[in-house]
């Protein structure tokens, strides 16, 4: 028997018609099932009806990326299949193009298409999602409900996907069980509903699925399916935020409400505000009350936060922690798409000079290790930090064995005020510029807090002398946070360190590039390494700089139009890397654009490569 190991399954359909639980459902079933599964959605930013689709990568191993070889394509409308094609502009010409020869395509029998003039290397299974629903229902005595559950029928896709790449139905009926009362019943009729999509997909293909996934050992524990958006969350409740301040803007909302969910059990304050001015400027008080703070935002957002970060800075807040959910700009841009293009803007989000840190994780696992101790640094060198994040982290599921807790280092709340003769808020401390901090309310501890540059006491002064002393206080800590931060928080190299060719990126980038290292070795013969740039403020110079002095081929691949780490590596290390592979459309790589655009740097003369597929 021919095993497959890596498959991918999508479904696609209108928004509001239901994708993401029949995709999050089928995932949830194939990660209980042992397999290990990496998620993305792609969306519009209306709220109903547009073109919406899910993608689920199934392997036996962890991957960390998407990839266009489509094996089962659910199909909810025509458009999925055939595209917008009907538009002035066509923004897609659906997804038959992403098929692998022989995949299949499980359709609502209910469209009637015509498929004469498509693809006839892929199977086509009409599956009448609506009367296999409603035969169970009657069955159960519940016809009368079909209008108010209709949204089953992606349990009967499900089912029927699971017939096409040869899961056993029953892993995927389990993943509806756990409830009880009204949700047991519930479970139960999805159940019978996905086997009713098994049974008319396995009898359309003569009782053999197209596909039979490579067998895995079931866990005793299932793996966390996660999302980027909860592990950050988690991580800051475990960091001990206490007040988080937010005004809604794709795509950060998601983590503002996963915190105001768990706010009351976890003794937390979230606020959401009435723009961006008043939640940067509300945690900034409340860092000053001392509160471990937040704010989450994207590139809009940040754009009206400028003042009030300087306002941190100036004052030497221990925060906040701002949590920048990157998106495509400028401008309102694309509000639901992921892009790395804010990065020279987080560098600078304001005007002056102002010491703050910038750290960019780049799967989850990194999420849970800077959003936790990003507080940390906040209390430490009392300073706002950034945290650099994107779509692709936030919307997409991923199987993880554990969040690692245990391996955090204990909290740091940093230098703190003891009654001691006279309180200087700013007193300045040649050991490392730090001076300690009172909060509201202890004896002996009042100091004033004021944006215009200020002696040691928090009161105004245009001193010249005084203005020398405090920036370089200020911006010293920088120099101390750039010695105390680990190697292994700024930087980390993937693969051989003797490779031929050194990729260099940052984010979420990060999953794409080590997934494609192992397929050059093996289908290119190159011997090949990945530069991950995680703390991007204070820049490490030095760890950066030794990797890139022993590279041979140096190739930066990167989520914007310009490049935006390469220029920073230019002007921190006064290396230029040989080539840059860009995408800037929106989406991120896929495998199969991030291996055409590095084979084509390698090929052509060009420094500059635009790399995408047009994917919709």
């Amino acid at each position: 028997m021919d095993y497959i190991s890596d498959v991918t399954w999508m479904i696609g359909g209108p928004q509001g018609g239901g994708i993401n639980a029949a995709a999050e459902a089928f995932s949830k079933a194939m990660s209980r099932g042992g397999y290990r599964i990496f998620t993305g959605i792609e969306y519009h930013s209306n709220i109903m009806g547009e073109h919406s689709y899910y993608m689920v990568r199934i392997s036996d191993v962890q991957k960390h990326n998407l990839s266009e070889k489509v094996h089962v394509l659910v199909a909810l409308d025509e458009e999925t299949i055939a595209g917008n094609h009907h538009n002035e502009w066509p923004s897609h010409y659906g997804h038959l193009r992403e098929m692998v020869p022989g995949g299949v395509v499980i359709y609502d029998g209910a469209l009637k298409m015509d498929l004469s003039g498509k693809r006839q290397d892929v199977r086509y299974i009409g599956v009448p999602f609506d009367d296999l629903l409603r035969k169970v229902l009657v069955a159960a005595g519940r016809g009368a409900e079909f209008n108010a559950l209709r949204v089953m029928t992606n349990s009967v896709a499900g089912g029927a996907s699971a017939a096409a790449i040869g899961l056993d139905l029953v892993i995927y009926q389990e993943s509806f069980r756990g409830g009880t009362g009204r949700r047991a019943a519930l479970a139960e009729l999805n159940a019978a509903v996905a086997k009713e999509g098994f049974d008319y997909v396995m009898e359309a293909l003569g009782g053999k699925s197209t596909f039979t996934l490579a067998p895995v050992i079931k866990p005793a524990k299932a793996p966390l399916l996660i999302r980027g958006v909860q592990a950050c969350a988690i991580a800051k409740l475990k960091a001990g935020l206490g007040f988080q301040s937010y005004y809604p803007i794709s795509p950060a909302t998601d983590e503002n409400v996963y915190l105001e969910a768990n706010a009351r059990a976890q003794d937390l304050v979230v606020v959401q505000v009435e723009d961006e001015i008043s939640a940067i400027n509300m945690a900034v008080g409340a860092a000053h009350g001392g509160k471990r703070t937040s704010t989450s935002t994207s590139g809009p957002g940040l754009s009206l936060m400028c003042e009030g970060f300087g306002f941190a800075s100036m004052t030497e807040a221990p925060g906040p922690v701002l949590f920048l959910w990157s998106r495509g700009g400028p401008s309102t841009g694309l509000p639901t798409r992921s892009e790395q293009s804010d990065l020279t803007f987080a560098l600078q989000p304001g005007h002056g000079d102002f010491a703050h840190i910038v750290t960019a994780p780049g799967d989850i696992e990194d999420v849970v290790q800077d959003a936790y101790e990003s507080f940390n640094w906040a209390d430490r060198y009392q300073m706002p930090v950034i945290v650099m994040l994107d779509k692709k982290i936030q919307s997409g599921y991923q199987t993880v064995d554990d969040l690692d807790f245990e391996s955090l280092p204990p909290i740091d709340r940093g230098k703190a005020f003891e009654r001691n003769g006279d309180y200087l808020r700013y007193s300045f401390d040649p050991a490392d510029g730090i001076s300690p901090r009172a909060t509201p309310g202890q004896e002996g501890g009042i100091f004033w807090i004021t944006t215009d540059e200020h002696d040691q006491r928090g009161h105004i002064t245009e001193s010249s002398e005084n203005r020398v002393t405090m920036m370089n206080k200020r911006m010293g800590k920088l120099d101390l946070a750039a010695r105390e931060i680990p190697s292994a928080r700024k930087i980390t190299l993937f693969g051989p360190a003797d490779a031929d060719i050194t990729l260099v990126g940052w984010g979420t980038v990060k999953g794409s590039a080590r997934d494609v290292l192992e397929i050059l070795e093996k289908e290119d013969g190159l011997k090949v390494n990945f530069l991950q740039v995680r703390l991007m403020r204070p820049f490490p110079v030095e760890e950066v700089s030794a990797v890139l002095n022993k590279a041979k081929t140096t190739i930066l691949v990167e989520e914007n139009y310009n490049g935006q780490l390469g220029d920073l590596i230019r002007t921190q290390t006064g290396i230029t890397l040989d080539k840059r592979v860009v995408k800037f459309d929106g989406r991120p790589f896929s495998e199969e654009e991030l291996l055409d655009g590095i084979r084509t740097a390698l090929k052509s003369s060009d420094v500059r490569i635009p790399v995408t597929h047009y994917l919709p």
